[in-house]
């Protein structure tokens, strides 16, 4: 149906030494369309040698779930005749070790505060949305890993024109 396309790029950098593992897990990663952002290895799993300014794989994980589970609830929520004005999401995601030596992140838990530009449905309505969305999103789709949607808020129209700021 479509491909999706990501170039990672790392280099050793002078005085570091590859063979002892004293080497930096900074790279690039760039996108399709353009974008390039700095990467690295978790800091909890490198200590030191993780990029502190970057974004590590378990986080870009975290985040594209949540996106996509946005993406998907508005179009949801679009097609069920309600209008929202503001989505913002604080997702968390879980690295656990799952045998020995073996570590994944089992667990993804959204916590989506939805602003509604007029009628807000109610909580059951919402829980329906939020499952329709969570089925419909490609990237839950396509991992094990267990995405809860952690009581989700919602508010009516805020006073001001533009959405509230993330934090």
């Amino acid at each position: 149906m479509s491909t999706h396309l990501a170039d990672v790029a790392w280099a050793l950098k002078p005085g570091e030494d590859f063979a002892a593992g004293r080497y930096g897990r900074g790279h690039t990663v760039r996108f399709d369309g353009g974008v390039t952002l700095a990467g690295t290895a978790s800091e909890h799993v490198v200590g030191k040698w993780a990029a502190p300014e970057a974004v590590d794989p378990e986080e870009m994980l975290v985040a594209a779930l949540s996106s996509c589970h946005m993406l998907t609830f508005l179009h949801v929520a679009r097609l069920a005749g309600f209008s929202v004005a503001a989505y913002r999401d604080h997702a968390e995601g879980e690295l656990r070790e799952t045998s020995p030596g073996r570590r994944s992140v089992t667990r993804v838990t959204l916590h989506p505060d939805i602003t509604w530009a007029g009628d807000a449905p109610d909580a059951g309505r919402l829980a329906e949305l939020h499952e329709a969305a969570h089925e419909g999103c490609f990237i839950a789709n396509s991992v094990r890993t267990e995405v809860v949607v952690a009581a989700p808020l919602s508010r009516p129209r805020r006073s001001s024109a533009s959405p509230p700021a993330c934090p």
